[in-house]
């Protein structure tokens, strides 16, 4: 590692803010959290106590945890001192425009400056920044939640430093991420591109009465799911060639595939219609999981991930 992080503030306490606090806290960080929400005091307590045993099963050692993650009351108080900040504030560029310009006043010179925007890049908040301190900014976007999940997607802007794109990926890989950098700016990134084009051919299946909402994630889940989850689509195309790989996948079937490409659903471009066929989506939808909370849900997918993690690493360590 070029240097040392041991101080983070986490701008914003929704879902993503809170895994990020618990995270960084299992792995020695003196964390400072802030958020306008008046409950954020119990939001802290809850997340903690929910995610420490996640953590745990981890292999991380969570006494003491609640020691190192503190309530800031405003945003200059979270920074002061802080190595590395994560902002975790609404997607508007507006928004994030006026915050980060607060980020560069407030917080030290040396300080890393990351955003989890979901789509937005950073140079489209950080145009009236001065050179130096556009340089330390761009976007460290997780997956939810974060403190389980390992993909990090570390984006550069046009004006970021690459001694800041190194910092970077070095911080992610010391809390325990998979740091990947993305080295051209597109909205949504990578990870959020691939997810919406699955997305929106799933929603189209369902529109159409191929198939119900929860028999489609059973397809996911029975097939691409546990085949991308270890070795990704490009790895696993190359393997569906057989001894031939790639090259004979794509002259022996590629044209099929591209047939079938070609018929991917689009939506209707009747704006009525297109709302009336939304609205039966969410109520589908609704009809599957809505008999469960919020909580009892996460709590499954939690566990589930928890349980492929452990595999992938069994397996990693009877390779090595």
């Amino acid at each position: 590692m070029t240097r040392a992080f041991r101080t983070a503030a986490v701008i914003g306490a929704g879902t993503i803010g809170l895994s990020w606090a618990t995270l960084f806290a299992a792995h020695g960080l003196t964390v400072r959290v802030t958020d306008p929400r008046p409950d954020l005091t119990e939001a802290v307590d809850e997340a903690l106590a929910t995610y420490a045993p996640h953590l745990a099963a981890r292999g991380l050692d969570v006494t003491g945890l609640a020691d190192r993650v503190h309530i800031a009351a405003d945003v200059t108080e979270a920074v002061r001192d802080a190595d590395v900040v994560q902002e975790n504030g609404p997607e508007r560029a507006e928004f994030k425009k006026d915050l980060f310009a607060t980020l560069a006043r407030e917080a030290p010179a040396h300080a890393l400056l990351l955003s989890s925007s979901s789509a937005i890049p950073s140079t489209a908040f950080t145009g009236e920044l001065s050179d130096e301190d556009a340089a330390r900014v761009l976007i460290g976007h997780p997956f939810n939640p974060p403190h389980l999940v390992p993909l990090v997607e570390v984006v550069p802007g046009i004006r970021t430093g690459e001694d800041a794109v190194l910092d970077a990926v070095d911080f992610y890989t010391s809390v325990g991420r998979t740091p990947v950098v993305e080295r051209k700016e597109i909205p949504g990134f990578v990870g959020n591109r691939l997810q919406n084009a699955l997305s929106r051919e799933a929603a189209y299946l369902v529109q159409e009465g191929v198939v119900t909402p929860e028999d489609l994630d059973r397809v996911v889940i029975n097939s691409l799911g546990l085949r991308w989850a270890t070795v990704g689509p490009f790895l696993g195309a190359h393997l569906g060639g057989g001894p031939g790989g790639y090259r004979h996948l794509v002259e022996h079937i590629g044209k099929s595939m591209q047939q079938t490409g070609a018929g991917l659903g689009t939506p209707s471009q009747n704006e009525e219609q297109n709302e009336e066929r939304q609205e039966r989506l969410i109520e589908a939808v609704e009809k599957a999981y809505g008999s469960s909370t919020y909580s009892e849900l996460t709590g499954t997918r939690d566990r589930r991930q928890l349980a492929v993690l452990a595999a992938l690493d069994s397996a990693d360590k009877e390779e090595n």
